[in-house]
């Protein structure tokens, strides 16, 4: 039982470290080619929207909206393959415990 109990703490060091790390962390996706950027931080956070003038017209506000959109949710899925990365291994040990349910 000691040594279960060692180690769901030190898993949830690791889980507490790699969140930490998540949290610091910032990705970025775009759209357009690049012409409009998003970056996000590793738990999701929009952090900074990048539009580049050549995508600005005022005659066409609707394309622009449609490419800042898309860039934030390409931001958000490399963010959240990036917490699957961090994170995936330690959820995966949590079945090692002997935890029912886990």
């Amino acid at each position: 039982m000691q040594d279960l109990l060692k180690q769901a703490q030190q898993m949830q060091q690791q889980l507490a470290e790699a969140q930490d790390k998540l949290a610091t962390a910032e990705v970025e996706g775009s759209s357009g080619g690049g012409l409009v950027r998003a970056t996000v931080s590793g738990s999701g956070e929009l952090n900074a929207i990048v539009i580049d003038p050549s995508v600005v017209d005022a005659d066409d506000v609707e394309s622009l909206q449609d490419l800042v959109v898309a860039a934030v949710r390409d931001a958000n899925r490399a963010a959240s393959e990036l917490a699957q990365q961090a994170m995936g291994p330690l959820a995966g040990g949590l079945g090692g415990l002997g935890l029912p349910g886990m």
